[in-house]
């Protein structure tokens, strides 16, 4: 019966096919940035190597997509603009996809909505229009066209007008369609995209990206730095393991080269950009042991698997994923990320230099009159060697005290230079260490640095003498339901190498009868239901582990060098030498650098010598 007409009942009626299209299209088409991801997929499955996209007013009246495709016949365009009619899948098998779009939906929709106008031209046929509007389509009529498929969608929404009421401003609108272009660039290297916005009859380029070419690796490098830009790519680590059949590929940014927000994250399967919770959760997890909360790491990578191996026919939109065995993929890309990470070893981004240098700013000078000779690098080293042990009137009283560096007689300057963080050269302000290399000048923070590496050798000697567990006087029962209980024990055997000892205790009960010692007091049952609540959303859990790492980190800080403590020369040496050997030396464990790398041309520079 129905609550508004109670004496009167429902009758169940057939949807015209206008209504179910219109219905399809608030699932498929949620705003201009969803019409042209559907119709660049679609360029991209007919074998494109060029696509041009025009926007006007954000998308909301004109979306304009040519290709260089395959193209269709005249005959093949009615059948285009039907629901379900695909020519990438048989429907014989739902999981072996190869192409971005299988279900047949979008450009129905598109046309229930707006106003579609098709044109195509296929190799040894004659180009072709057809056009549909609100629903209603009109016959096919030749048309001119070189080759491949022009689409063009006009007054999105006009036939659904309260979708309109729920549209942001063109500029946002314009944005979310420079991304959903930028996504499937990095997916496609060797696919040239050019971006134009025609709104008011201009023709301004938003964004382009000129075709790749190469292997794997440097066609996806270029197409990153054209994306992405320069500073990612010379601060980023490339990525590639194989488990189990999934290889993971790509580039990750050093934890130095962080952002406040998850917006330089990008995620792919099977060459399809995804938002997927595992994958983000996955990265974050990478990372968790190197970054602060509120920031967030900087990444591209790429999952290839069989198509039998995911289903991406979860969501209309394609947007999510759901694998077959998510443990896996999530084990992959944590380990595949912390193997890159500790192989960068002491390496810091170069952004940090640059931002130094930027805060450098030298005092206005008259215009300079003659250029002071450089001096060669003999007579450079000579001069550094003979000033280093000077300047003993300030060294008790002042904080920029130099201090004289003992070295070994037979390792000659330029050999203790030629050491990635050079030699120690003095301390100023009792926490900054200078050091001279190569080809410039590094600023250590002592205290950051060293936390860093006695962080790194307690989490060492944990892996090395496993955890030690704490026995409960009286075990702690905590009462679940009968399927959190077996999702818990399920991960039981790894929660007892952290140290906690769970045990089932009839029906939906756990008993916990240890605890990582090194936690001390602990909440056993608050532990547990956070560990429970982090397995239901991610599907694992380093929770444990995270508090443990906790622990460690704020013993490191406590065991470290403080700040305000006078170095001798060769405490600072061994300082240096130790980070060049400790992998993630480069940021302390906060993710802040430990040490700012400047090059002699750039304080050169700063001078105005060059």
């Amino acid at each position: 019966m129905n609550t508004h007409s109670p004496n009167i009942r429902p009758v169940i009626r057939q949807l015209d096919e206008s209504a179910i299209n219109r219905i399809a299209a608030g699932e498929v088409v949620e705003r201009p940035a969803s019409a042209v991801k559907e119709l660049v997929e679609n360029a991209i499955d007919a074998g494109a190597r060029r696509i041009d996209i025009a926007q006007a007013d954000g998308g909301k009246t004109l979306i304009r997509v040519a290709d260089d495709g395959c193209g269709m016949t005249a005959d093949e365009l009615p059948l285009a603009l039907s629901r379900h009619a695909t020519s990438k899948i048989d429907g014989s098998d739902l999981l072996n996809i190869h192409s971005f779009g299988f279900r047949g939906e979008a450009l129905p929709s598109l046309g229930a909505v707006g106003r579609l106008t098709i044109t195509s031209r296929a190799e040894g046929a004659e180009a072709a229009e057809i056009a549909v509007a609100g629903g209603q389509m009109s016959g096919v009529k030749p048309a001119a066209l070189n080759r491949g498929s022009v689409v063009a969608l006009r007054d999105l929404f006009y036939a659904t007008p309260a979708r309109l009421k729920f549209m942001r401003t063109d500029r946002a609108e314009a944005q979310a369609i420079g991304d959903v272009i930028k996504r499937l660039a990095m997916a496609e290297p060797s696919v040239g995209f050019t971006l134009r916005d025609v709104t008011g009859g201009g023709d301004r380029v938003s964004f382009r990206a000129d075709a790749q070419t190469g292997d794997l690796f440097d066609a996806l490098r270029g197409r990153l730095g054209q994306v992405m830009g320069r500073e990612f790519i010379e601060n980023a680590l490339a990525v590639d393991a194989e488990r189990e059949g999934f290889r993971l590929t790509g580039y990750a940014a050093l934890p130095t080269y962080s952002r406040g927000s998850s917006v330089a994250q990008y995620l792919f399967v099977n060459g399809r950009p995804v938002r997927d919770k595992l994958l983000i959760g996955a990265l974050r997890g990478a990372y968790q042991d190197f970054l602060s909360r509120d920031r967030h790491p900087a990444a591209a990578l790429f999952i290839d698997c069989d198509p039998h191996k995911v289903d991406v026919n979860v969501h209309p939109a394609k947007s999510e994923v759901r694998f077959r065995d998510p443990g896996l993929v999530r084990g992959l890309i944590v380990s595949a990320l912390r193997h890159a990470l500790a192989e960068a070893g002491h390496r810091a981004s170069t952004t940090v230099a640059g931002a130094t240098l930027g805060a450098m700013r030298p005092e206005p000078t008259a215009p300079r009159v003659y250029q002071m000779d450089r001096p060669s690098a003999g007579a450079r080293a000579a001069a550094y060697q003979a000033q280093a042990p000077g300047f003993a009137e300030l060294r008790d009283s002042w904080s920029a005290r130099v201090e004289t560096v003992v070295e070994p007689e037979e390792a000659p300057v330029q050999q203790t230079e030629a050491l990635p963080l050079g030699a120690a050269r003095g301390q100023v302000h009792e926490n900054y260490i200078i050091a001279q290399t190569a080809d410039g000048m590094v600023i250590v923070d002592q205290h950051a640095a060293h936390e860093r590496l006695v962080y790194e050798r307690l989490k060492r000697q944990m892996a090395e003498n496993g955890v030690a567990a704490q026995a409960l006087l009286i075990p702690e029962v905590v009462d679940l339901s009968s399927d959190d209980a077996g999702r818990l024990l399920a991960v039981a055997d790894d929660l007892g190498r952290m140290g906690l000892t769970l045990e089932p205790f009839g029906g939906g009960a756990v008993a916990v009868r240890e605890t990582p010692a090194i936690l001390g007091d602990v909440n056993a049952k608050a532990l547990v239901l956070d560990i429970l609540d982090e397995l239901s959303d991610q599907g694992a859990s380093g929770l444990v582990q995270e508090k443990i790492e906790a622990i460690l980190s704020r013993v490191a800080c406590h065991g470290s060098i403080r700040s305000g403590r006078r170095m001798r020369g060769e405490e600072m040496n061994a300082l240096l030498r130790e980070m060049e050997t400790t992998p993630h030396s480069g940021q302390c464990n906060h993710g802040r650098p430990t040490y700012v790398e400047l090059k002699l041309a750039d304080i050169e520079r700063l001078f105005g010598r060059t």
